[in-house]
C-alpha cells in the first residue's frame, strides 16, 4: 500500500528462479570436555546444568506419581488439575535457559512446567542475593516467601530456589501462595520477576502471544529477547502461521525507521518431542520432514532456521547463545526445531498406544540425565556419588515443597466469590492508566493541533443542529468515526507505548475511515499494517499488553 514501494510488471514477471540456502541439522556435537576446553562454560556452569536437570526430572516426576497413584512417597493427595509432563525434555529446557537474562522472555505451552522451573533457576543464579531478596519480599507482599522461609537453609539463592519449586507447585495445585494466586494453574502459569511469561493450554497459543511481545521490544527499546516454546504439533494450528507471517513482515526493515526497525528479537523454538498427543506429524499428519525447513518459506533470510538436538544441553546452549547474537544485530526472527523426545504421556492417563515399549526404551537409552552425567565424570568434573547426591537433593528439595503445597493451613486457595476479593482487585478494578510509561514522550510527526482532520474537524458540528434547532446534513457534523478519531489520538498523544495495526490503518485509514489523519501524524512503529490474520491481531495485542504496552487492532469489521 505504500506508495513509494512500486510494484513494476517488468521485474514481476522476468524468469528467474527461487535459491534456499542449506539448513543446519544438528551441527553442534561437543561435549562437556569441550566446551571446558573451549571456555564456553566454566565447570561450575557445567555441572548446574547437572543439578538443574534433576530437579526439573524429580519435580516432573512427583507430579506423575500424584497423578497415578493420589499420593507421592506415601503421602496422600489427589491432584484433579491438569498435569502434561515433560520427562525427558529437560535438556532442551536446561541448554535454553542457561544462555538467558531475565530480560529474556520466555513463553510457553501447556508442557511448560520444565520451562519454567529452567528459567528461574538460570535467573536465581544470574541475580545477586539483594535483588533476589527483594523479588520474594515483594511478590504479592511476600506470601510465598512467608510459606519457605520458616525453615529455610544456606544463602539467600538456596532459599530461592525453594521459592520457584514451592510457587511453582502451588500454582500447579491451585493455593493462594503459589505464583499467580492458584488461579494460572498448570497451563497458565507465569513469574515475571524471572522472565517466565504465561504459558498457555491453547495448542501454539504462544505462536501469536510472544511475536507481540517481541513487538514491544522491538517498538520500546526494551532489553532482551522473547522465546516462544510451543510443540511441534502446533504447526497444524492456525495462529502458529499467522504469528510466524507477522514475525516475518517485510515492513521491520523496509520502511520503519533506522532507530526502531529490523527484525524482531523473537526466537520460535519448536520443542520437538515427535508427537501431539498420539499423532505423529513426520510421516503421518504433516509432510515437511524436517520442520526446521519450514524457514526456508517465511522470508529470505530463512528465519536462520536450524535443527539442534534437544537431547544435549551444551547444542541447545550453543544456538541459543549464536541466535542471541543474530537478533542482537536486527536480523531476527529465528525459527529452531530443537529434538527431544518425552518418556512421559501426553498425560498421565495416557497409555502410550500410539507407540512401542521399544521405541520410549531405544530414546531412554540417550537419557540425558544419564548420558549428560557420564560425561561430567568422564570430564573429570563430578563423580557418580556427586551425581547420586545430587539427585537426592532434587527429591528432597521436591519433597519439601509437596508438603507445604498440600497443607491447606499454610497453602489455602484464593476465595474467588466474594466482593472485594481478588477478581475484583484485578480484572474488575476500574483502573484507569493516563499513560504506560510517563517517563517518555510519545513519538509524533507533528503537533496535535496541525492535524489536518483536526482542522478540519473543528469546524464540525458538535450538536447535529444548527442555531434553529434543526438538523445539519451528516457531512457537516461530528460522526461516531470522527469521535473514534479524536480518542485515539489524544491517546497517542498522551502515552508513548500505544501502537495501532491490523487490517489497512496506514494510508487506507481503516475500513470506516477512523484512522484517516493518523497516517500523517504517526511514525510507522505507531501504526502499521498487519497480515489478514485476525487470529495474530489479537495474539499480538495480548503479547504486547502482557509486556506492558498499550495495544489498540483493527479488524475490519466485528464479524469478520
Amino acid at each position: 500500500m505504500p506508495k513509494n514501494q512500486v510494484i513494476d510488471p517488468r521485474k514481476v514477471r522476468s524468469r528467474g528462479a527461487i535459491e534456499f540456502a542449506p539448513i543446519p541439522v544438528n551441527e553442534y556435537q561437543g561435549t562437556v570436555a569441550d566446551a571446558l576446553k573451549a571456555g564456553l562454560l566454566g565447570g561450575e556452569d557445567l555441572v548446574r546444568i547437572q543439578r538443574d536437570m534433576a530437579i526439573l526430572r524429580a519435580f516432573e516426576s512427583m507430579l506423575n506419581e500424584v497423578k497415578l497413584t493420589n499420593a507421592y512417597k506415601g503421602i496422600q493427595y489427589s491432584h484433579g488439575g491438569p498435569a502434561h509432563l515433560s520427562i525427558g525434555q529437560e535438556a532442551a529446557a536446561v541448554g535454553q535457559a542457561i544462555e538467558l537474562t531475565v530480560d529474556d522472555h520466555i513463553y510457553g505451552s501447556h508442557r511448560s512446567h520444565s520451562e519454567i522451573l529452567a528459567k528461574g533457576l538460570s535467573s536465581i543464579h544470574r541475580l545477586d542475593e539483594a535483588a533476589l531478596d527483594g523479588i520474594m519480599k515483594n511478590y504479592f507482599d511476600g506470601a510465598c516467601l512467608k510459606v519457605v522461609e520458616g525453615d529455610a537453609a544456606g544463602s539467600v539463592k538456596d532459599l530461592a530456589i525453594d521459592f520457584l519449586i514451592y510457587g511453582a507447585l502451588a500454582e500447579i495445585f491451585a493455593r493462594s501462595p503459589g505464583f499467580n494466586k492458584g488461579i494460572g494453574g498448570s497451563m497458565h502459569a507465569f513469574f515475571p520477576p524471572f522472565g517466565v511469561y504465561p504459558n498457555n493450554a491453547i495448542v501454539g497459543g504462544s505462536g501469536d502471544i510472544a511475536v507481540g511481545a517481541a513487538l514491544f521490544k522491538r517498538v520500546n527499546h526494551k532489553p532482551g529477547i522473547v522465546i516462544a516454546n510451543i510443540g511441534d504439533a502446533s504447526l497444524g494450528c492456525g495462529p502458529v502461521w499467522e504469528g510466524l507471517c507477522f514475525a516475518t513482515m517485510d515492513q521491520f526493515r523496509q520502511l520503519w525507521d533506522g532507530e526502531h526497525g529490523g527484525g524482531l528479537p523473537l526466537i520460535v523454538n519448536f520443542v520437538n518431542n515427535h508427537y501431539g498427543m498420539g499423532g505423529q506429524p513426520v510421516g503421518e499428519t504433516m509432510g515437511f520432514g524436517m520442520l526446521a525447513r519450514l524457514g526456508a518459506g517465511l522470508n529470505p533470510q530463512q528465519m536462520h532456521a536450524e535443527r539442534i538436538d534437544g537431547f544435549n544441553p551444551l547444542a541447545v546452549a550453543d544456538a541459543v547463545r549464536r541466535k542471541k547474537a543474530v537478533l542482537a544485530a536486527g536480523e531476527g526472527p529465528v525459527l529452531l526445531d530443537t529434538i527431544t523426545y518425552r518418556f512421559s504421556g501426553h498425560s498421565p492417563s495416557d497409555a502410550s498406544s500410539y507407540r512401542t515399549k521399544e521405541e520410549v526404551a531405544a530414546w531412554q537409552e540417550h537419557d540425558p540425565l544419564v548420558t549428560y552425567a557420564r560425561q561430567l565424570v568422564e570430564a573429570g568434573l563430578a563423580a557418580q556419588a556427586d551425581i547420586d547426591a545430587m539427585n537426592a537433593a532434587a527429591e528432597a528439595l521436591v519433597m519439601k515443597a509437596f508438603t507445604k503445597a498440600i497443607d491447606e493451613s499454610i497453602s489455602p486457595r484464593e476465595p474467588l466469590m466474594a466482593a472485594g476479593t481478588l477478581l475484583d482487585r484485578t480484572m474488575f478494578s476500574n483502573l484507569k492508566v493516563e499513560s504506560l510509561d510517563p517517563t517518555r514522550e510519545p513519538e509524533v510527526l507533528m503537533p496535535r493541533q496541525e492535524n489536518p482532520r483536526v482542522k478540519m474537524l473543528a469546524a464540525r458540528s458538535r450538536t447535529g443542529l444548527d442555531e434553529n434547532g434543526q438538523p445539519l446534513p451528516k457531512g457537516r457534523c461530528i460522526q461516531v468515526r470522527d469521535a473514534l478519531f479524536e480518542a485515539i489520538l489524544d491517546r497517542f498523544y498522551a502515552d508513548p507505548t500505544l501502537v495501532a495495526y491490523g487490517e489497512e490503518n496506514r494510508d487506507w485509514g481503516g475500513a470506516f475511515a477512523v484512522y484517516r489523519g493518523l497516517t500523517e501524524a504517526l511514525p510507522y512503529h505507531r501504526l502499521f499494517n498487519s497480515p489478514i490474520s485476525e487470529g495474530a491481531i489479537v495474539g499480538t495485542a495480548v503479547g504486547y499488553a502482557l509486556e506492558g504496552g498499550r495495544p489498540l487492532v483493527e479488524l475490519m469489521y466485528c464479524d469478520f
